[in-house]
């Protein structure tokens, strides 16, 4: 009879103590579940619908359909040269970056001196403030008096008439803001790159070398594949930061001159808190931007697949 008793309380207690531990863990998961629902998934839900209805934040919301979405590729040209813009610099920046912070990698994984100095100095622009950078770097590329167009112009002959206006021209702003972009972003993806090369095998480059591999081939037919998980993160997270691009374009263009800087992040901005309010505008922009990079997501992804 008592083993019978002790058989019939195992399994409370059993129960019990699983319980006890599902509620412990979910206790921690709550808090920062709680926050992922309150400030990301019920305005993420919020705004897909705000998408479809006209509200200013005052009047009642109103229901209108996909009026929205027909007047953004009928009638919108400022949208239209936004998502132009904003391809246009996603295009510029993931390749010129990849290729930078992957030069600075190898290079400074090698035994050079002053290897962690440079390290630090190449790393410098990511972590410094993007305020002061914005404003050093608008000084450099002044058209009238940076020292850009002075040597320039002093030591390659261009006449002043001819210099690049940069930032305030509108064939050269997309360019100056593209450069200022790879420039401020790359150390912080050559950091990337040189913990992926750290994980390479050193043994395949050395029979590489022995069977008469140069270093060329070293790098394309050995390094180059076994990077190809690190390369495929710093793609995403380029593309993805390439299509949210605003707070290079408010400090150095503010958009301008014209549209040649506007971008679908910066034009939801404007649709949404500058001048009159249109919420349900801006969740449409909010919605095309959303699909866009999630198409381009979904087929560096399988891209990634194919290779692999």
């Amino acid at each position: 009879m008592a083993s019978a008793a002790v058989q019939n309380k195992t399994p409370r207690k059993v129960l019990k103590k699983s319980t006890r531990d599902s509620l412990i863990a979910y206790s921690f998961i709550a808090p920062n579940f709680i926050g992922f629902c309150v400030f990301t998934l019920v305005p993420m839900v919020f705004a897909i619908a705000l998408a479809f209805c006209a509200w200013d934040g005052r009047h009642a919301i109103e229901f209108i359909g996909l009026k929205n979405f027909v007047k953004l590729f009928t009638t919108d040209k400022i949208f239209q040269a936004a998502l132009k813009n904003t391809i246009v610099y996603v295009i510029g920046t993931v390749p010129l970056t990849l290729a930078c912070s992957l030069a600075m990698a190898v290079l400074l994984n090698q035994n050079v001196k002053l290897r962690n100095f440079f390290r630090t100095v190449a790393f410098f622009p990511y972590v410094a403030s993007l305020v002061a950078v914005a404003a050093v770097w608008n000084m450099i590329f002044n058209p009238s008096m940076g020292p850009i167009n002075m040597i320039l112009n002093q030591f390659f002959g261009v006449a002043v008439e001819n210099l690049p206006r940069w930032a305030a021209g509108k064939d050269t702003a997309m360019i100056t803001v593209i450069l200022f972009s790879v420039w401020k972003n790359m150390g912080y993806y050559m950091v990337i790159y040189l913990a992926g090369l750290q994980g390479c095998n050193p043994d395949l480059n050395e029979a590489a070398e022995l069977d008469g591999a140069n270093r060329w081939q070293q790098f394309w037919h050995i390094t180059l594949p076994q990077l190809r998980p690190t390369t495929f993160f710093v793609v995403i997270m380029l593309t993805i930061s390439g299509f949210k691009v605003y707070d290079q374009m408010y400090m150095i263009t503010q958009g301008g001159p014209g549209t040649a800087t506007m971008t679908l992040v910066y034009y939801i901005y404007n649709v949404a808190f500058v001048n009159t309010p249109k919420y349900g505008y801006a969740s449409a922009i909010s919605m095309v931007l959303f699909v866009l990079v999630l198409i381009v997501t979904i087929i560096q992804f399988r891209g990634s697949k194919g290779e692999n």
